[in-house]
């Protein structure tokens, strides 16, 4: 373990077995339908990567990448797209997949302007979901865990652009956030 992780929430182990779960059920409920995966970068990067090899079916993949935090650990409530989708949307069930579920703030905000862009359905797949801090109207359709009010970080998660790295889910010490 990090010297600046207070303990694993999630193992490697387990992050593999919730990643293969998941795509065992994308892949039955998708079945016969246009998949586009939309990767929300940078934080998904991994699981996006483990859960698209694991889902059995063919896909489109796309990225987009917004942004509400800077280099804090608290959502600044402006939202900013950096890295819009590519792709047309016409026609696709569009699949957003998501590290966590904090706020809702971001995830709403992508689900809604995509939205607009005529997809057959948008769902949503998240990794962690963290149900205490929820602000936003919207909810996964698929669920890694559930995880509690703490500062997680690694397979994809960061805190200041750094521990996205590590091969499980932990929580950061208070100490090194909170300076």
């Amino acid at each position: 373990m990090h010297q600046d992780v207070e303990q694993i929430l999630v193992t490697e182990e387990e992050l593999n077995k919730i990643a293969h779960r998941l795509a065992a059920q994308i892949t039955k409920d998708y079945e016969g339908k246009k998949l586009l995966l939309i990767g929300v970068l940078k934080g998904s990067i991994y699981f996006f990567t483990d859960l698209s090899r694991y889902i059995d079916l063919p896909c489109n993949i796309d990225f987009i990448q917004a942004s509400s935090y800077g280099s804090g650990t608290v959502s600044s409530g402006n939202i900013n797209i950096i890295k819009d989708v590519a792709d047309d949307l016409t026609g696709f069930d569009v699949l957003l997949v998501e590290d966590i579920l904090d706020t809702g703030n971001t995830l709403k905000y992508i689900h809604d302007m995509l939205s607009k862009r005529n997809p057959e359905s948008i769902g949503v797949v998240t990794l962690l979901d963290k149900p205490a801090r929820r602000i936003a109207d919207i909810k996964a359709d698929y669920v890694g865990t559930d995880v509690p009010d703490a500062f997680v970080v690694g397979y994809g998660l960061d805190y200041d652009q750094y521990y996205r790295n590590l091969p499980y889910i932990g929580v950061l010490k208070k100490s090194i956030y909170e300076k």
